[in-house]
């Protein structure tokens, strides 16, 4: 067995645990039986259990961010282009749509969210430092494109209103499969058509009118 293979199951084995049982509960000595490796393996291509869930997180996020990445340069480029502002609702939609698609993606994606639920509301800033470390520039880029978007709105509101849609949709993400039960007769709506919610929901947001 190479050692490529050897690294991934480490990998997904690390992704499924962490996001099961938390980051902390979670053993080298699990992670080495649910890969099949020894513990060697995981200091061989690793070192530490913290180098670990960085590349855990880092091979399916930063993938993620260049995505996401370009289509808000693509928004910017055509709004250039035309010589207006950027439509908010295209640069929502640069972010939220790849997002969702990414959720359907597989079962290590899902495990990925759910990872990155923890990250986000444990009270221990491990996981959660380094999310936020390589989700930053990314954030940034959208936040500059969302000023360009809004121009008569304060930064700062602009900036909470940006943390209000991306919390939105991590609410989503988290809760298709679990916390929402629609009543009879309403359908689950799939990836697509539930960008296009929660895109008009943000946007009416984003550019309702501020009283200071």
């Amino acid at each position: 067995m190479g050692k490529k293979d050897t690294k991934e199951r480490i990998l997904d084995a690390a992704e499924l645990l962490f996001a099961r049982e938390g980051y902390h509960p979670t053993s080298l000595r699990a992670i080495t039986k649910e890969a099949d490796v020894n513990l060697a393996a995981v200091n061989y291509h690793f070192g530490s259990k913290e180098a670990l869930i960085k590349e855990v997180i880092a091979r399916r996020l930063l993938p993620l961010n260049a995505l996401r990445s370009k289509r808000l340069q693509e928004v910017k480029d055509e709004a250039q282009r035309k010589k207006q502002k950027p439509p908010i609702k295209d640069v929502l939609r640069a972010f939220i749509e790849p997002t969702l698609k990414f959720r359907e993606s597989g079962r290590g994606a899902r495990a990925f969210v759910t990872l990155v639920g923890r990250a986000i509301t444990e009270p221990d800033d491990t996981v959660r430092n380094i999310f936020m470390e390589l989700i930053q520039p990314l954030f940034r880029q959208m936040f500059e494109l969302a000023d360009e978007s809004l121009p008569h709105l304060p930064k700062d509101i602009i900036l909470w209103r940006l943390h209000f849609a991306i919390g939105a949709l991590t609410h989503t993400m988290h809760c298709m499969d679990k916390c929402i039960m629609p009543p009879p007769g309403v359908e689950q709506p799939g990836a697509q058509a539930l960008s296009s919610i929660i895109i008009d929901y943000a946007a009416a947001g984003m550019e309702s009118a501020h009283e200071s």
